[in-house]
């Protein structure tokens, strides 16, 4: 039997890109990857443009969908984790230790950029954003291709 658990914790751990899914005002839908940073498999961190139309989309709707999968693997052996999640600009209170959360991670994945307090405070281009995941799923396979299994993280 497939421990869904741990698969989602592999294949959240093991990639470095999320496809974030927004909505605007209207409800007229839009994706688009991110590189993310994440703590406890719930908690992703972000930077990004306000003026990004995911950012304003966040602004006007913060409900989120979010998705992480590999898709370097062979078709008919992909391996997806689904959430639900709420979206927001991180606010001045938890700025500085979610950046540097963010700065950490990056660093710890090779990238060459530091990250700082004044990179996403105004009058920089960028900000930081966090979603707070409330419910995972990974679709079972093992399954028919609508079966989806809810897992606790």
């Amino acid at each position: 039997m497939t421990d869904f658990s741990d698969m989602a914790r592999g294949i959240i751990e093991s990639n470095r890109y999320m496809v974030l899914g927004t909505a605007d005002e209207d409800g007229v839908p839009w994706v688009t990857p991110v590189w993310f940073a994440q703590s406890d498999h719930r908690r992703f961190i972000w930077v990004s443009s306000p003026e990004r139309r995911h950012s304003r989309n966040v602004r006007a709707r913060p409900e989120v969908s979010i998705v992480i999968f590999d898709s370097r693997v062979e078709v008919g052996s992909a391996r997806a984790v689904y959430m639900s999640a709420r979206a927001e600009e991180v606010s001045a209170a938890e700025l500085e230790g979610d950046v540097a959360f963010f700065d950490t991670a990056g660093q710890a994945q090779g990238l060459t950029r530091r990250w700082a307090l004044e990179d996403v405070l105004a009058p920089a281009p960028y900000r930081l954003y966090r979603a707070t995941v409330s419910q995972h799923w990974v679709l079972d396979p093992d399954s028919s291709p609508d079966d989806r299994a809810d897992v606790t993280l």
